[in-house]
């Protein structure tokens, strides 16, 4: 399955997509970055090896009535939450291998677990508030 692109055309279907407990990953990306741009090609892959999960691509400025106030401080960054659960939040080095470790690693985490580890630290927890994707849909249609 390829990844799904974020924009005012299919933000409810996104929004359906991911309303189950199944895991999303989502790459918050701008479409002036270089890296971003060849990256693409690498998350399109990683989408392809984890068809049991929902991969969305977004481009922060186009977009940034969603993700604008999340805090982005370089590219690309992913977003990989299970169900409410925020997972990860940050910088991945632009490296397929890394990112697919990384989704692996959070899909093997049993649901008590991650639910644990969200509340684990308070950057954890901040992820839990300010980067739950379904919310920020959810806010951008209120």
């Amino acid at each position: 399955m390829q990844s799904l692109t974020l924009d005012s055309d299919t933000r409810e279907a996104i929004a359906a997509a991911i309303s189950g407990d199944a895991m999303t990953v989502a790459c918050l990306c701008a479409a002036w970055c270089g890296t971003c741009s060849s990256y693409r090609a690498t998350f399109e892959e990683l989408a392809l090896r984890h068809p049991d999960k929902t991969f969305v691509w977004i481009d922060i400025e186009d977009q940034a009535d969603i993700v604008g106030d999340l805090d982005v401080e370089n590219f690309p960054t992913l977003l990989v939450q299970r169900g409410d659960t925020v997972a990860f939040f940050g910088t991945m080095l632009p490296d397929g291998a890394v990112a697919d470790r990384l989704v692996r690693a959070q899909a093997d985490i049993a649901p008590e677990d991650l639910a644990r580890l969200a509340a684990s630290s308070e950057e954890r927890r901040a992820w839990q508030r300010d980067c739950n994707l379904r919310v920020l849909l959810a806010a951008c249609k209120e």
